[in-house]
């Protein structure tokens, strides 16, 4: 018998609903009606290492109503009212939302650059499928400064909706009187002993969303372990200058650096070079030694973020630098997953690049964050409306080259793909 898609959907909601609080799968259809708590659906929280792959509807990059459309859909897909669970959150508490917004530099017209940063009608739709569950409060918060978050109406989107903006500027006093901050002692410690992150980050109440953009970097792609260094105070967010923002940082900053911070970082970066991991011959600005840096101060800033989801949006992908050069590829897909560092390897994969020639993965397995690097052994599953997800390969997805200035090598472009060959099996890390 053929089942009306309508109800279908429901009867997956229903499943959701039944299985977080620990009923039967057959319990009764779940709706969109308020609750006192909302989880992030079932399948999910039972997948925590899978990484999920909507394809979204979108006919154009500037399609704002789809674009709106993709991102209601989305979290009324993976965001189900309940009426309470162990793992459940109450709709009483402070949601911060974290999309992408760089500032960007050059005099491009507006929609030339619009995949520099998270599309701002998918995040608004996200907010409005949010405040179906009866939640009331959210914070937006970033390091960068304001003109970015007005580039893409993103100020009146927060406006609209009431979202609560920061202050992103700090006196070195403030750290010392843990102004509109709070601190977060970082367990195993490479670089940061502890991380400051703009109020309420880490606070009692608070439930953290994630919404990276599917774009390219100095980084390689900057994904969403790196979309939550803009959770980090000024001065403390700038993780790519090298020693420059380690040995060389500001007075105020050197207590909370970690000891012996050369000798260890230097021990990571010799051995990897005796492995023979490519690009160490690299002349860029952005050096093998910045990007060791960069990734250990990610890794430390990972150990003390929880977020409740990572999301990247790739309705419209981005090569280039992530400010300014590069262009934008209509893409329609979202990528999602409780596991920040495979959902970044997933991304980097299907846009043209290896993963395990970036430092990134490399270190998070050294220091115990990941339990692999390897992408094909992520289990990826595409999430259709309404539909249980179904297992997929990831060749089944379409790869779009996003290329990137990340370790050129001698005679190689500015701009490229990080694509050589990895054997994932010689390497036990």
């Amino acid at each position: 018998m053929l089942m009306h898609p309508d109800h279908s959907r429901r009867q997956f909601l229903g499943m959701a609903a039944g299985a977080a609080l620990g009923g039967p799968l057959a319990a009764a259809p779940a709706t969109r009606m308020p609750q006192s708590h909302f989880i992030v659906h079932p399948f999910i929280e039972a997948n925590p290492n899978a990484v999920f792959l909507m394809r979204t509807k979108v006919p154009r990059k500037m399609d704002s109503p789809s674009k709106l459309a993709a991102g209601l859909t989305f979290a009324r897909e993976v965001f189900v009212p309940i009426a309470g669970a162990p793992t459940a959150v109450p709709v009483s508490n402070r949601v911060i939302l974290k999309p992408n917004f760089t500032s960007v530099r050059n005099h491009r017209p507006h929609h030339d650059n619009w995949g520099t940063g998270t599309d701002p009608q998918f995040y608004e739709g996200i907010i409005m499928g949010l405040k179906e569950l009866g939640l009331k409060k959210f914070h937006f918060l970033e390091a960068n400064n304001f003109h970015s978050w007005n580039y893409r109406g993103m100020a009146d989107i927060n406006d609209r909706h009431g979202v609560e903006v920061n202050e992103p500027s700090r006196r070195p006093r403030h750290f010392k009187d843990g102004y509109e901050m709070s601190w977060t002692k970082v367990p195993n410690p490479v670089i940061y002993s502890r991380i400051p992150h703009y109020a309420p980050v880490n606070e009692p109440d608070t439930w953290l969303l994630n919404i990276a953009k599917w774009k390219s970097h100095g980084m390689c792609m900057t994904l969403s372990a790196k979309n939550l260094q803009g959770l980090v105070v000024t001065p403390f967010v700038r993780f790519c200058p090298g020693w420059e923002m380690v040995t060389g940082a500001p007075a105020f900053m050197k207590p909370d650096i970690a000891a012996d911070v050369e000798r260890n970082v230097n021990r990571y970066f010799d051995n990897h070079g005796r492995m023979g991991y490519s690009r160490y011959d690299s002349k860029d600005r952005l050096a093998p030694i910045n990007q060791e840096i960069w990734a250990h101060k990610t890794c430390d800033n990972a150990q003390v973020l929880k977020p409740g989801l990572n999301i990247i949006e790739g309705i419209y992908g981005r090569d280039g630098d992530g400010f300014g050069v590069g262009h934008d590829y209509l893409t329609n897909l979202v990528m999602f997953s409780k596991d920040r560092f495979k959902l970044d390897m997933i991304g980097m994969w299907l846009g043209g690049h290896e993963p395990g020639n970036v430092n990134l993965f490399r270190i998070a397995k050294e220091r115990g964050l990941l339990d692999t690097f390897n992408p094909w052994e992520v289990p990826v599953y595409e999430w259709v409306e309404g539909e249980a997800p179904v297992r997929r390969n990831l060749t089944d997805f379409q790869r779009t080259p996003l290329v990137t200035y990340y370790l050129s090598r001698p005679g190689e472009p500015k701009y490229h793909l990080v694509n050589e060959p990895f054997d994932y099996s010689r390497v036990k890390v």
